[in-house]
């Protein structure tokens, strides 16, 4: 019997009426039986201090352990001057450490920036994809998704109300399907 790959989403903004947080529910409403599309919460993670490795504040572990389990990670970010929300970052340096620990390590990734404005994240999109690179988190490359105008994207019961945009990320999320089965099987066929 074969269980989807089940993704670990995290989403780069805190904000109650987050544009992040409602592409990555309408994401999980366009992915496919063959993706389980999960949001992982960042909101309550301590800022990342080395002294505390020791005894892991209980959100850290939580957090992990989350992460760890999933096959794949998505990340939803919005750009913040240039570069990745501080929360994200964060959520980043828990998850990868303590050194040698990182539940990062190997899984497959993508990355969707967005912007009310016209450039989608694009800066904030690239920056991240510099940490994925150390974290050794293998990252779709194409289709690249930067998605702008969010702030006039979604209908009332949040769906994307714009046909050629839900149509762009049902074919991202099929490119990251491949992405990820690709990842996720061939390490089980070279045993």
């Amino acid at each position: 019997m074969s269980t989807a790959p089940t993704v670990a989403v995290i989403v780069g903004s805190l904000r109650k009426g987050s544009y992040s947080r409602a592409l990555a529910t309408a994401l999980a409403g366009l992915a496919t039986p063959a993706l389980n599309l999960r949001i992982v919460e960042i909101g309550d993670l301590p800022h990342y201090n080395p002294d505390l490795d020791e005894a892991p504040p209980a959100a850290w572990t939580r957090f992990r352990a989350e992460v760890k389990s999933a096959d794949a990670v998505l990340f939803v970010t919005p750009e913040y001057n240039r570069s990745v929300p501080g929360v994200l970052k964060n959520a980043i340096d828990v998850g990868s450490r303590p050194y040698g620990s990182s539940v990062w390590d190997g899984k497959p990734g993508a990355v969707v920036s967005q912007s009310p404005g016209a450039l989608g994240g694009f800066g904030s999109n690239h920056h991240l994809r510099q940490s994925l690179v150390f974290l050794n988190v293998p990252t779709l490359q194409q289709p690249e998704a930067y998605i702008s105008g969010t702030a006039s994207l979604f209908d009332d019961q949040g769906k994307v109300a714009k046909e050629d945009t839900a149509k762009f990320l049902k074919t991202f999320l099929g490119a990251f399907q491949a992405w990820v089965e690709r990842h996720v099987r061939a390490p089980a066929e070279a045993a």
